[in-house]
């Protein structure tokens, strides 16, 4: 898979990285990234992951643009508002780089679609803002395999992981890395929302640029992976931690394979 001239011009300060080089850069043209949740998250890491070249971005969500997510969605403006998010994400994309393919997929992802939408993807990006999603993209990266980098955010702090669990499923129990269900068992009876709670509008950028970072590290094979950690984001005390995860071996998704 070549460049083209232009192509070569554009991302020539990738080109010029030796953890990323030509190579890389083919292997971002030739990748599949889902993006679940055009919002925050999920447009900072689009432009982002569209702007460095990733071949083919299929965007996922079902909600349409509201006044209120100006704060904070980059991807979306003024003339956006009650229009479908994937629609209008999918303009801007294509706007920043048409050499792309962007797919619109305007629904909600869940236990019965998982696996169809997401199972031919070299990576998924996991911005939603509710549990239920967040363990149905979860199951569905387990099933197919699929490397999962998901993030969260509300008030001020935010944290993202990066979960392999469907690619260490033939390994042996202590050598097999966790599932986002090993972090997150079940859902917190009162979740935090950015509706209730409030949210810093920035945060979401600086969580969704470290979800492309991830996700072009993945890509790439460059640097060290994420896997088996969670980083946390403090934006008031602007300090950044990193959290050991272990496996659960009762995980209702992961821990099924130690039985017997």
């Amino acid at each position: 898979m070549g460049f083209s001239s232009a192509e070569r011009e554009r991302y020539a300060r990738h080109i010029l990285l030796k953890e990323i080089g030509g190579h890389g850069q083919q292997c971002l043209k030739a990748a599949t990234v889902a993006i679940v949740g055009v919002g925050g998250l999920g447009a900072a890491s689009g432009l982002y992951l569209a702007a460095a070249g990733v071949g083919r971005l299929r965007l996922i969500d079902h909600d349409e643009v509201s006044l209120s997510n100006l704060q904070r969605q980059i991807v979306y403006r003024s003339v956006d508002v009650g229009a479908p998010k994937v629609e209008r994400a999918r303009q801007a994309l294509l706007a920043l780089n048409d050499n792309l393919i962007v797919e619109a997929e305007p629904r909600r992802l869940g236990p019965s679609n998982g696996a169809a939408l997401l199972g031919d993807a070299t990576l998924v990006l996991d911005g939603s803002d509710d549990f239920a999603t967040r363990f149905a993209v979860n199951a569905a990266c387990h099933e197919c395999a699929v490397t999962l980098v998901s993030g969260a955010v509300g008030r001020w702090q935010g944290q993202l992981a990066t979960f392999k669990s469907g690619l260490t499923k033939t390994l042996a129990p202590d050598e097999r890395l966790p599932c986002y269900r090993c972090f997150v068992p079940e859902a917190p009876p009162e979740a935090e929302t950015c509706a209730r709670d409030g949210i810093v509008g920035a945060l979401t950028g600086v969580i969704g640029s470290m979800m492309a970072l991830e996700a072009i590290k993945e890509i790439t094979q460059a640097g060290d992976s994420l896997a088996g950690r969670v980083l946390i984001y403090d934006g008031l005390t602007a300090t950044t931690r990193s959290v050991g995860l272990g496996r659960d071996f009762a995980c209702p998704v992961c821990g099924a394979l130690d039985l017997g």
